[in-house]
């Protein structure tokens, strides 16, 4: 078969088979060509979901009529030109793909007036094929007209969807940038009428101005019930920085419809970031369901590679390892002080509790074919141990047991209640009573205050376990008969790259062959559960993440099991002193606003709340 070159407009609409999707990516593309030459205000015209017609004009610095045709060559751009430009590349468009692969499969229509000058000019281009620059009037900024698209590539135009289900990928996006951008004013209009205007003030960066605009984004484009459970996250460090909000545990989603990252101000899809976010909800979050954030990460742009797909909705970070830990620990540490008492409320939970059962919980189908050495005697130990207290006490000593498990008497000096009407009351206030033997009533200086009073002390019993066992310090377990494992070569070289990691995670695993490991030693706590199983999940990690916290999400499951055992049960009569120590307790223990399953532990009632209930002051 003859080789020939393939020409100019059949390679522009295979690139455009890449960049361009759906009117949305035509949409994204020219937009942000509009902030890149320094728009404040954006005009964008639609008609029939942006297939018939997307027009977008902008005030920007606009193009010299000399420039129109180049502007629509492939591969040129002003952004980059050399080598080092593109490896420390700032703008959100740089490839020079973008205008020739939209005017290859459209009816093209590009207006400009550079910024002082007093000519502009018009370029229209018929499915690839350019016609002359003409001059036009037109004021300082640029206008793109995208007319039927994809009417030359009909096998790409009939995988379009509906009229509103174009349109709702558009405004998905245009919410996407109104939440970086709060600077730029959008306005929106389909099919002739205005549909939404996104108001712009402040200026571009950081400033206060702009983080108090952003407030009111954020209201207006994930709603106000975000904004009302909305944490603001902001730590610096190791040349990261990360800001943003983050939704309270208790105001979770069944989708991943309100998760927002941006690197260096463009709109991303990261796995690794995705996952240490995951990771800093996982012991908060309701199970099963999605955390809500809107989340900056800002870096040095070299240490940051944009161009890895096409339409630069991916990135890939130098030192992925660093920034997952950095994303973790700073949400981690940011959602440890959702106390009971600091927020306005909870919402958004459902009712229903889903309680998982420990994966290394101690049963003898999970425990595999060898057993373990005491360490202090070198005998053998029993298989497995029938209760996870007496398991916590063998691992720790005879005492230990007794004195992290979460007893109800070890709660909190008991409170009193104030004498007179101007005693400060507490958080969560003082108890009055006790309903059905489930809930604390107790009044607050705003209201009422509602506790589940199980859920409470769970959580309390559980990060006084945590606390106990972080204090002691991960102790391994040897086996009495090192076990043989069959892994991959990928698997293998990974436990010989991260030894030390693993033995900071319990493991003692030496390499024994190209695809077999050595086990000698297990997290002692999780000894009789499948810990093959837990060495490859952590291995799995390891190669994709960089990190692994399997040993402490599985630790973490057992100490909840021993915590909900321990927590105080429903319809046990409590008295007032046994109650305000709850509360008390509640308010100082990190993630007390959530169970260990994540429901929530308490709600607020304001008295406004309750007066409207009986039609008070109208």
């Amino acid at each position: 078969m003859t080789i020939r070159q393939l020409p100019d407009t059949l390679i522009n609409q295979i690139a455009a088979g890449e960049v361009i999707e759906r009117p949305a990516s035509v949409v994204k593309e020219l937009v942000e060509n509009a902030l890149d030459a320094g728009a404040r205000r954006i005009d964008i015209d639609l008609e029939e979901g942006g297939v018939r017609l997307i027009r977008i004009r902008d005030d920007g610095k606009g193009i010299e009529p000399g420039e129109l045709p180049l502007a629509v060559s492939r591969h040129a751009t002003s952004k980059i030109a050399s080598l080092d430009d593109l490896e420390g590349v700032a703008t959100l468009g740089f490839r020079g793909e973008a205008l020739p692969s939209i005017a290859s499969v459209s009816r093209f229509a590009l207006t400009s007036r550079r910024v002082g000058s007093d000519r502009a000019a018009t370029l229209e281009i018929d499915g690839g094929r350019p016609g002359e620059v003409m001059p036009k009037p037109h004021p300082p900024g640029t206008t793109v007209e995208v007319r039927d698209l994809f009417f030359n590539v009909p096998a790409r135009r009939k995988f379009l969807k509906a009229e509103r289900t174009e349109l709702g990928h558009i405004e998905e996006w245009l919410r996407q940038l109104a939440l970086a951008r709060p600077d730029v004013e959008l306005r929106v209009s389909h099919n002739g009428k205005p549909s939404r205007r996104w108001k712009g003030e402040g200026d571009p960066g950081s400033g206060p101005g702009q983080a108090l605009l952003s407030e009111v984004r954020l209201h207006e484009a994930l709603g106000e019930e975000f904004a009302r459970n909305a944490l603001r996250v902001e730590h610096a460090g190791a040349g990261l920085r990360l800001h943003g909000w983050i939704a309270q545990p208790a105001y979770n989603r069944a989708s991943a419809d309100q998760q927002y990252l941006y690197v260096n101000g463009r709109a991303v899809r990261d796995r690794s970031i995705a996952h240490a976010i995951k990771q800093a909800y996982a012991d908060v979050l309701f199970h099963g369901r999605q955390p809500a954030y809107v989340l900056f990460l800002e870096l040095d742009p070299r240490r940051v590679d944009v161009n890895v797909h096409p339409a630069k909705h991916e990135v890939r970070f130098r030192d992925a390892r660093l920034i997952h830990d950095f994303v973790y620990r700073t949400l981690q540490d940011a959602l440890a002080e959702t106390r009971a008492g600091t927020v306005a409320g909870v919402a958004g939970m459902p009712a229903n509790d889903a309680v998982a059962t420990p994966a290394f919980g101690g049963h003898a189908s999970a425990a595999p074919a060898y057993g373990y050495l005491d360490r202090a005697t070198q005998s053998p130990l029993p298989m497995q141990v029938a209760d996870t207290r007496a398991g916590y006490a063998a691992l720790y000593g005879g005492g230990a047991a007794t004195a992290v498990a979460p007893s109800f008497a070890q709660v909190s000096q008991p409170a009193t209640l104030p004498h007179g009407e101007d005693a400060t009351l507490p958080p969560l206030g003082y108890a009055i009573a006790q309903l059905h033997g489930i809930y604390i009533l107790a009044e607050s200086a705003e209201g009422l205050i509602v506790v589940d009073m199980h859920a409470a002390h769970e959580r309390i019993g559980y990060e006084k376990l945590k606390t106990a066992h972080d204090g002691e310090g991960l102790r391994t377990q040897p086996l009495l008969v090192p076990a043989t494992l069959a892994v991959s070569e990928r698997e293998a070289e990974v436990a010989e790259r991260e030894a030390r990691t693993l033995a900071e995670l319990g493991f003692e695993v030496t390499r024994s062959g190209p695809q077999s490991l050595t086990l000698r030693a297990v997290p002692a706590l999780l000894a009789h559960g499948d810990v093959e199983a837990l060495l490859r999940d952590v291995l799995a990690d390891l190669r994709e993440h960089g990190e692994s916290r399997r040993v402490a999400a599985a630790r973490d499951e057992l100490l909840a099991t021993m915590a909900c055992h321990g927590a105080v049960r429903a319809n046990r009569r409590l008295t007032l002193p046994e109650m305000n120590a709850l509360l008390r307790e509640m308010e100082i223990t990190e993630r007390s606003g959530q169970c260990n399953h994540g429901r929530p532990t308490w709600a607020r009632f304001t008295l406004p709340d309750i007066d409207r209930w009986f039609l008070r002051g109208r």
